[in-house]
């Protein structure tokens, strides 16, 4: 690994980090994706790209967004790094925008998840002019997957056969996850005063019941699903409703969520959620909010090459990303970056500037293509 280009590395993460890219948080206030496309413009330009070109992407939730796209030759692989960030945390003991480096860490907000990367991938272009390969920066990652769907419905995906979604993994190579599916669970009744109580609709208690009979169902299928991915892992996450302790609830609503693995009998799930959820009270309305697939490479031996000599083992992952739809759309893919997920979303987020020289070498031979 080069000291120098891991110093490189760092001074440009600090560069990314000060400019904002945050999702919506409570206050709404959102960052500028677009904004930091333009800004990686001149940083590209140098390395003579086939084509560059800046797409706008609305954000899942609503709201401009971007991503950029690099190209040299017709690629084959791509490296594609997110540069939103989610909303800075509570507990940050330093400004999070700021961009700063102490010791061997750079700190700030995306600095691990996933500006470390953005910066080390292009560090890498210093080392040789890519062959066939791309460079993707996407936005709405955080939030929804806007940016990527647009990139891999579009003409410029064509060809592809290997992806390197840049994410935070210790430097291992992750060739499966979980998916997530997140529901939503709704009663109405009729409200009114609680002297009625006894003869009226109880929406809360009634979702209360729902809870209780989907936390049974997770801890009954603990043992199920893939080798390292047991279980369901059913959230029930929160109950809301009611506003006195004197008024009957006109309705209520129940969030929970689970992470199904590779494999995972979608269409089974769906029929034994929905007569759970009707054993309980077929009034309630159900609603699935998030819906992202679970990940299990189509293809390792396409991958392996790419990550073997800078992976520390190659496995499965913890966390969902949007290597899941690479494998939707027939591409290979494959997660790996600098940094790990321990830190991201946390307070003081940071990334190792010995972790951005080693993302300087994954990268450049990534790019470099096969010897």
């Amino acid at each position: 690994m080069s000291a120098v280009d891991g110093a490189r590395a760092a001074q440009l993460l600090i560069e990314l980090i000060r400019l904002r890219t945050q999702q919506p948080g409570a206050d709404g206030t959102a960052g500028d994706e677009r904004g930091f496309c333009d800004a990686l413009v001149p940083r590209l330009l140098p390395h003579a790209p086939d084509e560059l070109a800046i797409v706008d992407a609305p954000r899942g939730g609503g709201g401009p967004g971007a991503y950029l796209y690099a190209r040299w030759g017709t690629p084959t692989r791509v490296i594609n790094a997110h540069v939103d960030t989610v909303p800075a945390n509570d507990g940050w003991t330093r400004d999070p925008w700021a961009g700063t480096l102490k010791g061997d860490r750079v700190y700030g907000l995306g600095a691990c998840d996933t500006k470390g990367a953005i910066a080390a991938a292009i560090i890498a272009l210093g080392r040789g002019r890519p062959r066939d390969a791309a460079l993707l920066f996407s936005g709405d990652e955080e939030h929804g997957t806007a940016s990527v769907a647009h990139f891999l419905a579009s003409p410029r995906a064509r060809g592809l056969r290997a992806a390197i979604v840049c994410e935070p993994t210790a430097r291992v190579a992750g060739v499966a996850h979980r998916g997530v599916l997140a529901y939503r669970a709704r009663l109405r009744g009729t409200g009114g005063h609680s002297s009625k109580a006894d003869h009226e609709p109880r929406p809360i208690a009634t979702l209360a019941r729902l809870a209780v009979a989907l936390d049974d169902l997770g801890r009954a299928r603990l043992t199920d699903g893939a080798p390292g991915m047991l279980g369901l892992c059913m959230n029930v996450a929160r109950l809301a409703g009611g506003v006195a302790f004197n008024v009957i609830p006109a309705e209520a609503t129940l969030h929970f969520s689970v992470r199904p693995w590779p494999g995972f009998d979608r269409a089974g799930w769906d029929a034994e959620l929905g007569a759970l959820v009707r054993g309980v009270d077929p009034a309630i309305e159900l609603t699935c909010d998030v819906d992202h697939a679970p990940f299990g490479c189509l293809d390792e031996a396409a991958v392996r090459p790419l990550v073997a000599a800078a992976a520390r083992r190659i496995t499965h992952l913890d966390f969902w990303t949007e290597a899941a739809l690479y494998d939707a759309a027939g591409i290979a893919a494959v997660v790996i970056g600098p940094g790990d997920i321990a830190q991201a979303h946390a307070p003081d987020e940071f990334v190792t500037v010995d972790d951005l020289a080693w993302a300087v070498d994954l990268y450049a031979s990534v790019l470099a293509g096969p010897a």
